[in-house]
Formats: C-alpha cells, sequence, structure tokens
C-alpha cells in the first residue's frame, strides 16, 4: 500500500487536487468488472465535498457538486465521450447506519460497471463492504483554511 500526504492551504487548492486526481483517473485503464471507487474520509467540514466539487470539474460535470447527505447518492452523466467512463456516482454515508442500506440502492452493480467512478463520503461507515482497492483519502484540519490530505492507493 502507498501513502502520500499533500498540504492544502486553502479550499481552493483543495479542489484543485481533487480536480488533478480526476483527470489521472480518466486516463488510467479501466479495471475489468469494476467501478472506480474512491473513499473519503475525515471529520464534518474536513474537506471531502470541496474535494469532490474539483473533482467533478476535473470529469468535465458542469453541475453543482452539493453532498447528498439527505438523498445519500447522486448521479451525474460524464459527457466526454473519448473516455470510457460514463458515470459519476456521489455517495454520502454520513447518516448510513447499515451497510446493508446502501446494498439496498444497488451498491453492488454500480460498483461492478468498470464505466462508472463513484465517491463516497463518510466511507468508514460501509469499510466492510469496500473492495480493497479502494482508493483512500483521509481529511485532517490543522487549522480553518489547511488540510493535511493523506491518499493511499
Amino acid at each position: 500500500m502507498k501513502k502520500k500526504e499533500i498540504l492544502t492551504n486553502s479550499p481552493a487548492q483543495t479542489k484543485k487536487l481533487g480536480e488533478n486526481i480526476a483527470k489521472k483517473i480518466l486516463k488510467r485503464e479501466a479495471k475489468k468488472n469494476q467501478a472506480f471507487i474512491i473513499g473519503l474520509e475525515g471529520e464534518l467540514g474536513g474537506g471531502k465535498t470541496t474535494f469532490l466539487q474539483g473533482f467533478a470539474k476535473g470529469l468535465g460535470i458542469k453541475q453543482r457538486i452539493t453532498s447528498p447527505t439527505f438523498v445519500i447518492m447522486k448521479k451525474f452523466k460524464i459527457e466526454n465521450c473519448k473516455f470510457k467512463i460514463e458515470n459519476f456516482y456521489h455517495l454520502d454515508c454520513y447518516r448510513v447506519n447499515k451497510s446493508k442500506e446502501i446494498l439496498d440502492l444497488g451498491f453492488k452493480e454500480i460498483i461492478s460497471n468498470p464505466r462508472n467512478i463513484v465517491a463516497i463520503e463518510w466511507a468508514e461507515r460501509i469499510k466492510k463492504i469496500l473492495p480493497k482497492n479502494t482508493l483512500i483519502v483521509r481529511f485532517e484540519f490543522i487549522d480553518e483554511t489547511k488540510r493535511k490530505i493523506c491518499i493511499r492507493t
């Protein structure tokens, strides 16, 4: 397992990091029979949604990205046809008490489609059902604007 630590000094830098990671993911060869899954962990207000706003921009998504805390999952079409990725799923597990709640939303089918990218906020709440090769991004507060972001692959 590789681990990389990055310090960001502002929400704009956190968004830019997300955007850059998304662009790298789009260039990768898709895994057979599996979506690309990114799990985000950290405290409330730690930068997870801010990161995903940049991430979605890097995927070419124009819609406003907000945390799907109450709907749990949002789906976005990726319009750029030159990539083999078609959908971006944004899940928020903050209100999830049991993994079964996510499974009831078709989670297994979503993560088994290599044309999907799935980002999960509060991924630690469903850790038991995440594939082993999930990219984990952990957000830690340094101060009001600075974050330490640890990426584990």
